[in-house]
Parts: structure tokens; sequence; C-alpha cells
């Protein structure tokens, strides 16, 4: 074999012709093609409003989702009607109280049984009515900081809300029981567990 041999494995190798790449340099895309990412990177941009993780990949919402947005506002209405729960109920604790010194339903047979069981069923009442309000306070201000703990928090939480709405409260009980559904459909949707499980850095 001679130097010059084209079939000579240490001989020198023709050039590559002028304006070509050689094997490993990226390929000019022509004019007016716009440039195409690597293999395994995505070929879009992120939604709007989504923007774009390490990677390239579609990251979490910068801004709060309307329906989260919603759903915080309903729970502070929540609180709201649960301040009014209990106030109602001390006003009927009261009043329960002004009617044991009646002397007349005192001397009625049973009446004492009868009160002190109300009183209790009312103090109940009262008790979980506060744990509930401070429930909704506590709930709806993790929103803001979100986390899939407090996602979950406020489904569980709702649907607390609901089993007591439906029973032994319904029908006065119609518009938490529509709030709490609001709530819970808002949370659950992909905004908002997308809102919930964002990268909070």
């Amino acid at each position: 074999m001679s130097f010059g041999d084209p079939n000579n494995p240490y001989g020198q190798q023709p050039q590559a012709p002028q304006g070509q790449p050689g094997y490993g340099y990226p390929q000019q895309a022509p004019q007016g093609v716009p440039p195409q990412g690597g293999y395994g990177y995505p070929q879009q941009g992120a939604p709007a409003g989504y923007p774009a993780g390490p990677g390239g990949f579609p990251g979490a919402p910068v801004e709060m989702p309307g329906g989260v947005k919603a759903a915080r506002v309903m729970l502070w209405v929540i609180a709201a009607l649960q301040v009014v729960g209990v106030g109602l109920l001390f006003v009927a604790v009261a009043a329960l109280s002004k009617l044991k010194d009646d002397p007349e339903l005192k001397a009625t047979e049973g009446f004492d049984t009868f009160s002190n069981f109300g009183s209790g069923v009312l103090y109940v009442l009262i008790a979980v009515a506060v744990v509930y309000l401070a429930a909704s306070i506590m709930l709806a201000l993790q929103v803001g900081k979100g986390g899939n703990s407090a996602r979950i928090g406020i489904i569980v939480y709702a649907s607390f809300g609901l089993l007591l709405s439906i029973y032994p409260f319904f029908p006065l009980s119609l518009i938490h029981l529509v709030l709490l559904i609001l709530v819970i459909v808002f949370v659950s949707k992909s905004d908002g567990s997308a809102w919930f499980n964002r990268h909070r850095g």
C-alpha cells in the first residue's frame, strides 16, 4: 500500500468540501425554518402561565388559579358562617338556662333530664363548631402557601363538613353544603393540583 492509496487506513483522509460540517457537528437549519431542539427535549414551550422548569419541562403556575382563589374565598365565607353558628348556639344555651329557672317548667316531670341533655348537646355542638371554625381559617391561610398536604387537608375537611351538612343540619346547612362541594371541585381540578404541588423553593 502506498501513502496515496485511498484504501490505506493510515493514509491522509480526503477533506470535507467547504461549507459542509463534519461528523458530529450540528446541522444548520435552512433559512425560514426554526431551529429544532435536541433529542429528549420538548419541542414546544410551556403553556401560558406555566414557566418552563428544569430541562424545559412545564413548571407550576406562578399565579394562583381562579378556581383556587374562589375556594379560598369560600373557606373564609364558611368560617364566617361558623362564627354566626357559634353565636346562635350560645344564644340557645342562654335561652335554655332561663327556661331552667322557670318554676312551672321545673315542676314538669322529666324537665331536668331534658334540659341537662339539651345543654350537653349544645355544648358539644359549640365545641365542634369552634374546631371547624379554626380548621376553616387555618386551611384558608394554607391555600396561598400550597403543598399537597394542604390540598388533602382541604378535601378531608370539606368531606367531613358535607356529612354534617347532610345530617343533622339539612336543610339549614344548604349554603354550607354547596360551598363545600365547590371547594372540593376547585382544589381537585388539574390547575388546582398543579398549584398545590408546585415547587416552592
